[in-house]
């Protein structure tokens, strides 16, 4: 949206300057006069005269959005218009980016657009949220479709709510096992090695090893820290190159506790999804191409892309989500159940809970495996350490009893 300056003036007859948000220059002139505005100036706002928003990568969580859907459809059923309803809405949330977004959209949709086309003109909200509006006022039915939203976020909300939690336990460990070991080689170890330099006494292997990393964390320990910052974001990098998001994407299908947890929360998304939209009305290809779309890993959006072609080309939805090999054979079999039936909405939902279930089931199994293996490794990491401090000693005392 463009940015204009105007002077006008007001029914008392006082001169207002200001600046309004508009399509083009027609629209901020109809908005202006509708606020009872005579125009004597109107352009485009230069640069020097734009506000300055700095907005860096701003998003609406989906606990957000799921709390906005479940408050549109009350006061929806209330019988609350939706421009009244935009702007309840966008004065209640405390989430300030999101309250000037939904008052935009409430602008937009005064002027006229649809409520549809002025949720995709802020582009920030999921195109599954714009489909099914747009559904939604076709139908005549703009509550029960944010009924079904609502119900959708809140499962996703859950589901990656799940992740994180078992996620961030342990990048906290190594985060917290790295600075341990940093502070050990750095004001630990040094004041060991210092007292075994003046002792004639051949070091073990081991500590020498220690003592050579302690000796660079005291000289070069910017470059320590340098390297972590370029690893960092050289990963980020990589990730975000088709091939390293392909191998990557790889990577966690093939290890033991993240490939299963990945393949069902995959099934779940897919289930949900596309039950909510194809309760929705909407066509069964357009659905697959928006799920293709949420889907997170690689090989999972790809095999749907490829579902979506098969589908154009008169094939059922089952049998590309077969072939592609990524899918359990229950997903592909209750889809071509509810292809038979014709009641895919029914039975993609009874999926979606089924493996929404086994992601909770699945993530707490993997917390409860990376627990200990965690424990081992910081135990084993640490016992190097103090193996290498001790090591010395023990030379020596054994030096003395053959005295």
């Amino acid at each position: 949206m463009a940015e204009f300056t105007y002077r006008a003036i007001s029914k008392s007859g006082k001169e207002i300057k200001g600046k309004i948000e508009s399509d083009n220059i027609e629209k901020a002139k109809v908005e202006l006069k509708g606020r009872d505005l005579y125009l004597t100036e109107i352009g485009e706002a230069t640069m020097l005269e734009k506000d300055i928003n700095i907005n860096i990568g701003q998003k609406i969580s989906t606990r957000d959005l799921c709390l906005f859907c479940r408050q549109f459809v009350s006061l929806q059923r209330a019988g609350v218009t939706i421009i009244e309803t935009l702007k309840m809405l966008a004065e209640a949330t405390e989430n300030k980016f999101f309250s000037k977004t939904l008052t935009n959209v409430c602008k937009s949709v005064e002027m006229g657009e649809s409520f549809a086309d002025s949720l995709a003109n802020e582009e920030v909200f999921p195109v599954i949220m714009i489909k099914m509006t747009n559904a939604g006022e076709a139908s005549g039915s703009l509550d029960v479709a944010y009924e079904r939203l609502a119900v959708q976020f809140e499962r996703q909300a859950k589901l990656k709510g799940l992740i994180k939690k078992a996620s961030i336990y342990p990048t906290m460990v190594c985060i917290v096992a790295v600075v341990v070991v940093i502070i050990m080689l750095k004001f630990v170890v040094p004041s060991f090695m210092g007292m075994f330099e003046d002792m004639d006494v051949e070091m073990p292997k081991i500590t020498l090893a220690v003592m050579a990393a302690s000796n660079f964390v005291q000289k070069f320990w910017f470059v320590l820290i340098l390297g972590i910052v370029v690893v960092v974001f050289a990963f980020k990098w990589f990730k975000s190159t088709p091939r390293g998001e392909g191998i990557l994407a790889k990577i966690a299908l093939k290890l033991p506790l993240l490939g299963p947890l990945t393949i069902k929360s995959a099934s779940a998304n897919l289930a949900r999804t596309l039950s909510t939209m194809v309760a929705a009305g909407i066509s069964l290809v357009e659905a697959v191409d928006i799920t293709a779309g949420t889907m997170t890993n690689y090989y999972f959006k790809e095999a749907l892309i490829n579902a979506k072609d098969a589908i154009i080309a008169g094939v059922p939805l089952s049998t590309p989500l077969k072939e592609c090999g990524l899918f359990p054979p229950m997903v592909y079999h209750m889809t071509r159940i509810g292809e038979e039936s014709g009641n895919m909405e029914e039975m993609l939902g009874k999926l979606a809970d089924y493996y929404e279930e086994e992601v909770e089931i699945a993530t707490a199994s993997m917390m409860a495996a990376l627990e200990p293996l965690i424990i081992i490794v910081l135990a084993a990491i640490v016992g190097t350490i103090v193996g290498a401090v001790l090591a010395p000693m023990m030379t020596m005392y054994e030096g003395l009893d053959s005295l």
